[in-house]
This record gives C-alpha cells, sequence and structure tokens, in this order.
C-alpha cells in the first residue's frame, strides 16, 4: 500500500459569513497520533515527520494541515492522505488535489456547507428528517426578537464542535446573559442558534460511508451508507452531555442492548441518519446526535462531519475510546479494525 500521511489542523478555520467554528486545542494531533501509532503497528506504511517519532509526543506523529505541512509529507513521499482535520473549501489540502491523492475524509467544500447547523437542518427538514424546532438568533437583533419557542431551550454555535458551547437554557433572562457572554467572547462569530430541549434519552450514531468492509471475517458490500450501533448517552451536565475533552466517552456513554437496538425507535433513526448521510454525500465516518421527546421519538440534533478518532493505541491512552469505537465495538471490530476499514474507503482527488 502507498505511504499514509495524517494530517492534524494547525490552524483556526476562517469566519464563514460572519460565523466562526472554534479550533480544538491541539487541533486533533491527539486522535491523529494515535491513528498513526496504531496504523505502524500494524505494519502499514505510515509516515512521521520525525524519524523516531516520541510515542507521548502527539505531534512526532502527524503532518500540519498547511501547505508546508503537506509539501513536508509529499517529500517523504505520501501518497494517501488521511485528512484528520476540520475541512473548508480552499483548505490547503484542495491545491494538491491534482496531483491524484488517495485521501481518507470528507470533500472540503461539503464540510463547509453542511457544518453549518441552520442550514444542514433545513436541508434534513425539508426531507422529512425530524429535527427539533430551531431558530437563528443575530448578534444586531437578540435583545428584541421574539423567541417562538417554549422554554427551557438549548443555545449552541452554529459552526460547533461536540459540546463546546452548548447550553441549556431556563427563561429568557438566562439566554439574553449567556447570548451577552457568547456574542462579546466572540469565540463563534455574529449570530447564534437555539433550539427546544427535548427531555428523552440522548444517542449517538455513527454512519459509514457506503463501500467495501470487512464484517464478521468476510468482505461486505453496503450500497448506501449504513450505522454501526447506537450508543447511548448519560451522566449529563444541567442536561448536557460534558465535552469529551473534559470527560472520557467511556466514563458516559455506552452502546444500547440488543434489545434496545432492535426497538422501532432507534430503526427509524438509523433510516433518518442513513438519509441524511446520503444528502451530504459522506466520504467518511460522520457522527449524529440524537435525542428522544417524552413519547420516546428520535430528533436528529446535531450532524457531526468530523467525528473524533481517537483510540488506545499508546499506552498513556488506554480509556480514550471514541464514540464511533464504542461502537464499532459492538460488531466486532478493534480500533485497528476501525481504522483499516476506513482507510478501505479511500478516495482518489483530482482537480
Amino acid at each position: 500500500m502507498n505511504k499514509i500521511a495524517i494530517l492534524y489542523q494547525a490552524q483556526l478555520p476562517p469566519a464563514k459569513d460572519g460565523i466562526q467554528k472554534p479550533m480544538k486545542p491541539g487541533g486533533y494531533s491527539d486522535s491523529g497520533a494515535d491513528i498513526a501509532f496504531e496504523l505502524l503497528k500494524n505494519k502499514l506504511d505510515v509516515i512521521t515527520p520525525v524519524e523516531n517519532p516520541n510515542q507521548n509526543n502527539d505531534k512526532d506523529w502527524v503532518f500540519p494541515d498547511t501547505k508546508n505541512g503537506i509539501e513536508a509529507a509529499l517529500q517523504k513521499g505520501a501518497k494517501i492522505f488521511w485528512l484528520n482535520t476540520v475541512l473548508y473549501q480552499h483548505h490547503s489540502i484542495e491545491g494538491y488535489f491534482d496531483k491524484e491523492l488517495e485521501i481518507v475524509g470528507q470533500i472540503p467544500k461539503l464540510v463547509d456547507t453542511f457544518d453549518d447547523k441552520t442550514l444542514t437542518n433545513k436541508l434534513l427538514k425539508s426531507n422529512n428528517i425530524p429535527i427539533p424546532k430551531n431558530k437563528l438568533i443575530n448578534i444586531k437583533n437578540y435583545n428584541n426578537s421574539s423567541i417562538e419557542l417554549e422554554f427551557p431551550l438549548v443555545l449552541k454555535p452554529i459552526r460547533g464542535r461536540g459540546s463546546q458551547g452548548v447550553t441549556k437554557i431556563g427563561n429568557r433572562n438566562e439566554l439574553i446573559e449567556n447570548l451577552n457572554k457568547i456574542f462579546s467572547e466572540n469565540n463563534y462569530g455574529n449570530a447564534a442558534y437555539i433550539e427546544e430541549y427535548l427531555n428523552g434519552q440522548e444517542i449517538t450514531i455513527t454512519v459509514m460511508p457506503k463501500g467495501n468492509y470487512f464484517v464478521n471475517n468476510r468482505e461486505e458490500y453496503f450500497s448506501r451508507p449504513w450505522c454501526l450501533p447506537a450508543v447511548k448517552r448519560f451522566n449529563h451536565t444541567n442536561g448536557i452531555a460534558p465535552y469529551n475533552g473534559i470527560v472520557a466517552v467511556m466514563e458516559n456513554s455506552e452502546v444500547l442492548s440488543d434489545n434496545e437496538l432492535q426497538t422501532e425507535e432507534i430503526q427509524e433513526a438509523y433510516q433518518h441518519c442513513i438519509k441524511s448521510a446520503e444528502l451530504i454525500e459522506i466520504k467518511a465516518p460522520i457522527r449524529i446526535d440524537c435525542r428522544a421527546n417524552k413519547n420516546g421519538k428520535y430528533f436528529l440534533f446535531d450532524l457531526n462531519m468530523k467525528p473524533n478518532m481517537t483510540g488506545p493505541s499508546r499506552p498513556h491512552r488506554k480509556n480514550q475510546d471514541s464514540l464511533t469505537l464504542l461502537s464499532a465495538r459492538k460488531i466486532g471490530w478493534n480500533y485497528f479494525d476501525l481504522l483499516s476499514n476506513m482507510l478501505n474507503q479511500k478516495w482518489k482527488s483530482s482537480k
């Protein structure tokens, strides 16, 4: 197989229409190093920025997603680029698509489009996919605008990252106070998003792209995107699942039981997630967070184009299963199985 380079996010993405997506500290270099270490351990040809990478130093294993970083990887012979980074239109990697690289990850311009919660939810709603009632809040008129939704609400960034910046809001005063805070700090741009708070069970569903996979020791072709088993979230903080940079997902998440996975409500949620994945033309796994209302019906409330891919490959990272890996274990995959099946879905770039 061709040489593989893992990219991490080295810089803040550009603001889009006044909306800023925040940057994860370290830019996913931790999961990138987990991926590189695991692939190398299993004899795949992974190149690294330094000759003898230290297993405790994340950035010894991954290249920055800048022009210089990509060229450094190319000079070392990289032909496969694993885009373990936040993507957007005109990302540096697009400047090298004419080299017909092999890519593991999403199409940058599609990520740019569907990272916008307002646009994505309009698309889902127009295709009869259930989403919570919601409203866009602008910095110019948030003090005077009518809410038109019942409290409690959830306030979140339009281009968010996991549960960072997500807050449950109990009344109008609390909403204005929190909007004042996020607009003054300017971490997320000039608008925010509110949606109805659903008080039922929260689940996370990883959707894999169509393609060939090895499941139960045999190759299987999936002609449509397909779902890994749903993971339920618990031990919320004020109604919101804590950011995984603070609480490891293994401490507040587990795969649903066999009986729960077969319920009509979960199977229906799967179908909505598959349809969503087709609409946005996924090339790599996405993660969709869903929450039930009081009647048990699930609504899709967050579509994550870049799910975290941490894993227990290095000795000091043994509690770092991601939500996707927790789910993958249910179908018999270990971390390398998940990564090698992702690698099998690589696609050829071209201008």
